[in-house]
């Protein structure tokens, strides 16, 4: 092996150690950690069956970072799209930042899965109920409860408009002794063995606490950082790094720590934690 070889495998193997400290930290909140856990689909017919209160749900299928192309306008990826067992569409964000919560965010999502989901010669009445589920860090809507239900109606009438269009927010710092409440506090959970669920618990417990998942999480973590190497300076990577820390932040991992995963200086992610603290409140 070269003296240069050597180096760059020196190099990784410290990485990994960093990220295996790093992967201790990470919660179901965590952009990295969540794509992991929801790759089990059961992990995600869990927590929709919890925030629906629907114990019959299916998820037959679903894609994680589903990339909506819109030709005409701005493309969005989501983080979970599902479809279940009797055809509803659902699209499922888990959210660190506030500015991100927006009300006209929540419609766009919902337009985009709506353009996307008949093909050409259907008839407007086969479009699937459709929901858009944001659960977000703090409370967004700022009433103070733990879930929103957000419907159109006829305001003359008080009645629905029964377009099958659904949003729905929750606060997943709003952890009361209820089955949402428990969920909201595994999501924040560290460690599988302070989980109420044992869905949720044994798949955090697979991607922390195993060889297997650890490799798995360390390819991811080093994949992001390859990326984060070669477009750092691009303002798009920019934006996807500030997320990624402020998200780190939020699970208690200090700058120095985000700032050397995501290579970015630690005066740029204490910026980014001050303005978004700023912004809070």
């Amino acid at each position: 092996m070269t003296t240069r070889k050597r180096a760059e495998t020196e190099t990784l193997e410290a990485r990994y150690r960093r990220y295996r400290s790093i992967l201790k930290d990470l919660t179901i909140m965590s952009d990295v950690f969540m794509r992991n856990v929801l790759k089990q689909k059961a992990c995600t017919e869990y927590i929709l069956r919890v925030i629906l209160e629907r114990n019959d749900l299916i998820v037959v299928d679903q894609v994680l970072q589903k990339d909506y192309k819109n030709l005409q306008g701005r493309s969005v990826i989501l983080d979970c799209v599902v479809r279940d067992s009797v055809g509803r569409r659902m699209n499922v964000e888990f959210q660190q930042e506030k500015e991100g919560t927006e009300p006209k965010r929540a419609r766009y999502h919902s337009g985009l899965m709506d353009m996307n989901a008949l093909n050409p010669g259907q008839e407007f009445y086969e479009l699937p109920e459709s929901y858009v589920i944001f659960i977000t860090r703090d409370d967004a809507l700022g009433y103070g409860l733990p879930i929103y239900h957000v419907e159109r109606k006829i305001e003359e009438v008080g009645k629905s408009f029964g377009d099958e269009t659904h949003i729905v927010y929750v606060s997943s710092n709003i952890r009361e002794d209820t089955e949402l409440g428990r969920l909201m506090h595994d999501l924040h959970c560290k460690n599988a063995a302070d989980m109420y669920s044992k869905i949720l618990a044994d798949r955090v417990r697979e991607l922390k606490e195993t060889q297997e998942g650890e490799d798995v999480m360390c390819r991811e973590l080093e994949q992001i950082y390859s990326e984060g190497m070669e477009d750092g300076e691009k303002r798009g990577e920019l934006k996807k790094a500030k997320t990624s820390a402020l998200s780190m932040a939020a699970d208690g991992m200090n700058v120095d720590k985000i700032a050397y995963y995501l290579n970015v200086s630690a005066q740029m992610v204490q910026k980014w934690i001050d303005e978004s603290m700023s912004v809070a409140h």
